[in-house]
């Protein structure tokens, strides 16, 4: 059976849903982020045309487009929004991936026989924008990897089928920066090789490219030539990641047991980032010596940053601690998880909080998750 993989993608998500509240908006130049030393969450298509891209410092964005209008962002409504995307699409299709909090895969394989495959798809996309209001652009082809590149070259609004044929003509002449892999250092090594087309890096040897970039060669080269076998990995919003620990002796230190919440969180956050998880819900769990158990729970934006699932567990501690009775266990969890990376704080994270981010879990992937810590959540008895 012939796989039929649709990518759908919500176009400048965050933008599009401001729009939605306020049409005043329409047309202009439109930054979303956070304030002067912030960076960029989001931008409309008429901001980019002066250059302005996420993740820029926001100084640099007002620079380069100094008449767009800049919106701080709400979390909320676009965490809203998102949640309600994905329970439309959800309850249309067989199976479906979240990938992040505004892109979403679908397996429509065998569909043919009822229903064309694309003609659905093309029902879906209206149904979501007709019940939200918000414009959503997919491409639909054998495998995850040409449809994603197809929703790119699709935008904005776009429909595309990318039939087995075609595969190759249409991923050949593009620049190998459309690979989803491919970042900035991989793109600088090949172009110095001159490998800048999708063409050219499909004809390279493998074992080569193996020896240029190490394991993820193959991986890269099965991409180029169109090659993806990975499938659509069905979503659940019940996927979580959690941490606990019990006290040998129990304890009513107030002072360690914030300290030991704000390790677990940074322990947790971590581990969302290195895979490419993003958290919705903070639940604190805590146990008296007399086993009694309370739970407290609190919905956030999509977010991996450990400075702010640190805060929210611990005024979640704050507020489920009520009994000056001793604990002998506390737990941290991190549910409604979508894959994604770190981008929801964007509104709230300053550059240099991001480059923090990057050069700790540098360290940690290199030495160890005790390598570097916050000093907030750090066990300096170890």
């Amino acid at each position: 059976m012939n796989r039929a993989i649709v990518h759908m993608d919500l176009d400048t998500f965050f933008v599009s849903c401001e729009r939605r509240n306020n049409s005043q908006l329409d047309g202009i130049p439109l930054i979303i982020g956070g304030g002067d030393r912030g960076v960029v969450a989001s931008c409309s298509y008429e901001a980019r045309k002066f250059g302005v891209r996420s993740a820029m410092p926001i100084r640099m964005a007002v620079r380069l487009c100094p008449d767009a209008k800049v919106i701080r962002g709400d979390h909320e409504l676009y965490s809203n929004l998102s949640h309600t995307v994905t329970e439309i699409i959800q309850e249309r299709v067989p199976v479906m991936e979240k990938a992040s909090i505004d892109e979403f895969y679908l397996d429509l394989s065998g569909m043919d026989k009822f229903f064309g495959c694309y003609q659905w798809t093309q029902e879906i996309a209206s149904a979501v924008t007709k019940e939200t209001g918000l414009p959503i652009s997919f491409a639909l082809s054998a495998n995850k990897t040409v449809s994603k590149i197809g929703t790119g070259e699709a935008k904005p609004v776009g429909r595309l089928e990318i039939k087995d044929l075609e595969i190759k003509p249409f991923l050949n002449p593009l620049s190998i920066k459309k690979i989803p892999m491919v970042g900035d250092k991989t793109f600088q090594l090949l172009s110095r090789i001159g490998i800048r087309t999708i063409h050219t890096l499909s004809e390279m040897p493998m074992l080569v490219l193996q020896q240029m970039i190490g394991v993820n060669g193959k991986e890269l080269w099965k991409k180029a030539n169109g090659i993806d076998e990975n499938p659509v990995v069905p979503y659940s919003e019940r996927k979580s990641i959690s941490t606990e620990r019990t006290f040998t002796n129990d304890t009513t230190d107030v002072l360690e047991l914030k300290r030991l919440i704000s390790g677990m969180a940074e322990q947790l956050a971590y581990q969302l980032r290195k895979e490419k998880w993003l958290t919705s819900t903070v639940v604190v769990k805590i146990r008296y010596v007399n086993f009694d158990t309370e739970t407290k729970q609190c919905k956030v934006s999509y977010t991996s940053a450990d400075h702010t699932l640190s805060r929210v567990a611990l005024e979640l501690f704050n507020k489920v601690y009520t009994r000056r009775m001793r604990l002998r266990l506390v737990g941290l969890r991190f549910t409604g998880l979508v894959h994604g990376n770190h981008q929801m704080n964007l509104f709230e994270d300053t550059e240099e909080q991001m480059n923090l981010y990057q050069t700790m879990d540098y360290l940690k992937n290199r030495y160890g998750m005790g390598a570097v810590g916050r000093a907030s959540g750090f066990d300096f008895e170890k």
